[in-house]
């Protein structure tokens, strides 16, 4: 092998890794969305309530952090599903809700444009190949902001701030899935398990948030 085969070899190797991540991140993102469905299906069927909601969201945590400390090993495969599984469990209460009142189409709604925002941002991240790594700052301090305001609103109950509080968390989500999506691209997220976590909870979000939001608008 000649000096210059090898050097290709080495250039070659990083995007090669990097297409490995990407490929095996959107396949596990799929399955685990699947399976969250799932869940969330049983969870309408069974009438979950409120104290069932609470344990699985509970558990969706304390799983998540088990996820992320077992995300280099075979193990985070089995605890992604059960903390994805959990969650997709806890939205049975919320749809509940809204079937309940005869909202099936914001059911509907919520999700194609969960959907539509994901693939047009991830694919612009992807196609582009643009590095959104500085709105990292920007994007956790709106974060912040929008955790303080979900905290206050729960003492404060106005209406017109849970819905300005739904728009942000949507827009800084879906400003995160072009961050995370970027970060894969470019080699900052080399662990498929922890990008497919960070993935969904930006799409868990935006539906949650989506939903929420077309359920005020429709009173």
């Amino acid at each position: 092998m000649d000096r210059r085969t090898m050097y290709s070899s080495a250039a070659d190797r990083p995007a090669i890794e990097i297409n490995k991540v990407l490929r095996n991140t959107y396949m596990l993102l799929a399955l685990t969305i699947g399976f969250s469905a799932i869940t969330a299906t049983i969870s309408v069927m069974a009438n979950v309530g409120m104290i069932g909601y609470f344990a699985m969201i509970i558990g969706g945590f304390i799983s998540l952090f088990i996820v992320q400390k077992k995300a280099d090993s075979s193990a985070g495969l089995f605890w992604v599903f059960v903390f994805t599984g959990l969650f997709g469990g806890a939205l049975g209460p919320i749809l509940n809700i809204y079937l309940a009142a005869g909202a099936g189409s914001i059911v509907a709604q919520a999700l194609g444009g969960t959907a539509l925002v994901f693939f047009t941002l991830s694919g612009y991240a992807l196609v582009s190949k643009k590095d959104f790594s500085f709105l990292g700052g920007f994007l956790m301090v709106g974060l912040v902001v929008a955790i303080v305001g979900i905290i206050a609103n729960i003492f404060l109950a106005i209406p017109a701030m849970s819905m300005a509080i739904s728009a942000l968390v949507i827009f800084i989500m879906s400003g995160l899935i072009l961050f995370d999506t970027s970060r894969i691209i470019h080699g900052g997220e080399t662990n498929y398990i922890r990008a497919t976590v960070g993935l969904y909870l930006n799409i868990y979000n935006i539906f949650v948030h989506m939903l929420a939001l077309l359920g005020m608008n429709n009173d």
